[in-house]
């Protein structure tokens, strides 16, 4: 059978923009399309809407390596980065090749015919699209709900209850009492917002998350810029910081309890010696077990000196027609209760996968290099890292994905696929992240593939190791294998 394109993308949020511009460029003989199930680009992006949405790490390595960034701040609000990837998109004409509304619901390998078969919706409309490489780039999480627990008496409580994953447009919330429960990077981010129109704004959480200010600009990329090029100004900015990210994740891994001093010391110092850094921003975890909180330019600790905010530190019993009752006792008054209480992962955007009939289950699977799954033909993934910015690994699978496009083409194969050899196949079981204590990493580890204790069959989150590996390591390896149409049979997907 004759695909319809060479490569189809799900997703036309951040990493399904650099796949198809690494495409375009890398393998300019392949044809592709980009499957978008919303009607924009953006992913992520552009369906978050809350109030002061902006990146939680800085845009010189959060964006592409392709493309620099040049607006004034390096952490940035929602609208200038859809501002910078509809720049990306028009600049390297990769509109056209964008299907907007197009929902992939299941995607069926034929080894027979070395062929992705994907069916969905588009407008409600059924709609069927082959080809012979399949790259999701669909992000990490359910697009229709996030993570919501129920609170005992929400029923009474008489104000708004708002998840930021839905956020009314026409949320009035001047002059109103806000409580915002969660601690992670969302409600580091409505809090401060918020109050600078709210009556008061009181942040409910558990228990605390690490926090570290950090200047909304970079001087130096600022510096630099006016005295390079724009490329080579970014270049040397985005080296610098991924660097310093790294630098700083190993510290904390190494000397936890160094980094921890450290952190709470300049908490200590935006809040003075009176505010109990004790209770609210003192986890009982080690640093980079979970993702550090970043707020620009301090606005968290502004807004808490000047009495816009109060930090609450408890488990909350119930809602009451007026606000909400903590565990200790105390009422917090409400007029609109804002529920950051996270995200629901999924795998590989809720698709439904075959191989030759039979169901995969990924989290059966072993991971290859953590973008690619055992025995599952022609298929790449794309998930960033967590310790550091999202892009730097999808930059890098994106050129993983095209050298193996282009090493098919040469070896005249139709088929990549990833298979345990015999030496694998008494490999210890271990999580596909590891050591990462987030609750909503830990609430979808039992959906994801399983990691082994050697390579190629682990998840790395290492970028300076992961350039040498996604550049320049060798594609046949022994348990990458390249076949012609019809050999990639074998045994069956997620056994």
């Amino acid at each position: 059978m004759r695909a319809d394109v060479d490569v189809v993308i799900v997703g036309a949020g951040i990493s399904g923009i650099g796949a198809a511009y690494h495409l375009s460029t890398n393998c300019p003989d392949r044809t592709f399309t980009v499957l978008e199930g919303r009607q924009s680009i953006g992913g992520t992006w552009d369906l978050f809407r809350y109030p002061g949405i902006r990146s939680d790490s800085d845009m010189h390595t959060l964006g592409y390596r392709f493309k620099p960034w040049t607006a004034e701040k390096s952490i940035a609000d929602g609208p200038a980065i859809m501002d910078y990837l509809n720049e990306t998109v028009d600049q390297f004409d990769v509109r056209r090749h964008i299907r907007f509304g197009h929902h992939v619901e299941r995607a069926a390998w034929s080894s027979a015919d070395a062929l992705w078969t994907l069916t969905g919706q588009a407008d409600g409309q059924p709609f069927t699209i082959t080809c012979r490489v399949l790259a999701m780039c669909s992000g990490y999480y359910n697009y229709r709900h996030g993570h919501r627990p129920e609170f005992v008496g929400e029923a009474d409580f008489a104000g708004t209850i708002v998840h930021p994953q839905h956020w009314p447009e026409d949320l009035d919330y001047v002059g109103k009492r806000v409580v915002v429960i969660g601690s992670g990077a969302t409600a580091m981010t409505l809090v401060p917002a918020m109050a600078a129109t709210a009556r008061h704004v009181t942040m409910i959480q558990r228990s605390p998350t690490y926090v570290v200010a950090r200047p909304a600009k970079d001087q130096l990329a600022n510096g630099l810029r006016r005295v390079l090029p724009n490329r080579l100004a970014y270049a040397i900015t985005r080296g610098k910081n991924t660097v310093l990210q790294q630098m700083v994740y190993k510290r904390a891994r190494t000397k936890p309890d160094e980094v921890k001093d450290r952190l709470l010391t300049m908490v200590r110092d935006e809040l003075g010696p009176d505010y109990d850094v004790d209770t609210h921003f003192t986890p009982s975890y080690n640093p980079w077990e979970q993702r550090l909180c970043l707020v620009p330019d301090g606005d968290l600790f502004q807004a808490i000196r000047d009495g816009s905010v109060t930090v609450v530190t408890d488990r909350i019993e119930r809602f009451t027609a007026t606000g909400l009752r903590t565990a200790s006792g105390q009422d917090v008054p409400a007029d609109i209760i804002v529920t950051a209480t996270g995200l629901d992962l999924v795998t590989l955007g809720e698709v439904a996968f075959d191989v030759d009939g039979q169901t995969v289950d990924f989290a059966q699977t072993w991971t290859y290099k953590g973008l690619a799954y055992s025995d599952v033909p022609n298929l790449v993934s794309t998930f960033g890292y967590i310790n550091a910015s999202w892009t730097l690994r999808a930059d890098l699978i994106s050129e993983y994905l095209c050298r193996l496009l282009n090493h098919m083409r040469e070896t005249g194969t139709d088929v990549f696929v990833a298979r345990l050899r015999p030496s694998d196949r008494d490999m210890p079981q271990r999580a596909w992240i590891e050591d990462f204590s987030a609750g909503y990493m830990r609430r979808a580890m039992h959906l994801m593939p399983k990691q082994g204790d050697r390579q190629p069959w682990i998840n790395p989150q290492n970028y300076a190791a992961d350039k040498k590996m996604f550049r320049k390591s060798p594609l046949s390896d022994g348990a990458m294998r390249f076949e012609p149409r019809g050999q990639s049979g074998g045994q069956p997907a997620g056994q």
